[in-house]
């Protein structure tokens, strides 16, 4: 299956025009052709049958056959904060692993012991677009601009909130503490974990203490164990 990321397309048009790096991807390097069938996603549910009417290497013409909405549309919400690692290929894979399994928005938060306080958006969009169309995903996940913690947690959100830390203290589990096809929003802290400080604030905010596990897990790794764990329980 040849699959192409097209935000840009309208659902009551039965044409789309390829841009110009997509049309050249397909020809040049896909040595796609007249009659070729290619499936398109919108990033907004919407997975569209097509067939290739012109091969143009600078705008390809597709004859739109067929619409599905809501391809695959998950029973339930995630979002996950997490903050970028000092290694950014770390989040890059978080980024592209959870994209595969089923998320719907990310932030990256910086904490009082975050070693990266910035991230480049076109850069883990890419990975991010690059997923979508791997797992064959309608969905495009969000991915937030980097924001301070203490900002972040003042913000609303309708559904389940929950901080993942290492500190003693009460702490119960995924399994023992979601409500199934619901909105959930996870904090993950940074190598060093959240500070007290800023357990308490979530806390006091609204947000519940769970633990991931008896092991230490790396950032990403607790990041990507909270996603599975998720849909897992969603399933």
């Amino acid at each position: 299956m040849q699959l192409f990321y097209t935000p840009d397309i309208d659902p009551t048009l039965s044409q789309y025009f390829l841009s110009e790096e997509e049309s050249k991807h397909a020809v040049r390097v896909l040595r796609l052709n007249v009659g070729d069938a290619v499936t398109l996603i919108d990033g907004k549910g919407g997975l569209y049958k097509a067939e290739i009417k012109d091969a143009h290497p600078k705008r390809t013409i597709l004859q739109i056959n067929s619409v599905t909405q809501q391809f695959n549309k998950r029973n339930h919400y995630l979002h996950i904060a997490i903050a970028p690692t000092k290694n950014l290929d770390r989040v890059e894979w978080f980024l592209e692993k959870a994209t595969e399994i089923g998320i719907d928005e990310i932030t990256l938060i910086i904490c009082q012991r975050s070693e990266r306080k910035e991230a480049k958006a076109e850069r883990l969009n890419k990975i991010i677009t690059s997923a979508i169309k791997q797992s064959i995903k309608a969905y495009h996940p969000v991915l937030n601009a980097p924001v301070n913690l203490a900002q972040f947690i003042k913000q609303p959100f309708d559904g389940q909130k929950f901080i993942a830390h290492c500190d003693e203290g009460e702490k119960a589990s995924l399994a023992q503490s979601i409500l199934k096809q619901n909105r959930y929003l996870i904090l993950i802290g940074p190598e060093g974990d959240f500070t007290p400080a800023e357990v308490d604030a979530a806390l006091q905010s609204g947000y519940k203490a769970i633990t991931l596990g008896e092991s230490r897990l790396r950032t990403e790794t607790a990041a990507l164990e909270a996603c599975f764990e998720v849909n897992f329980l969603n399933r």
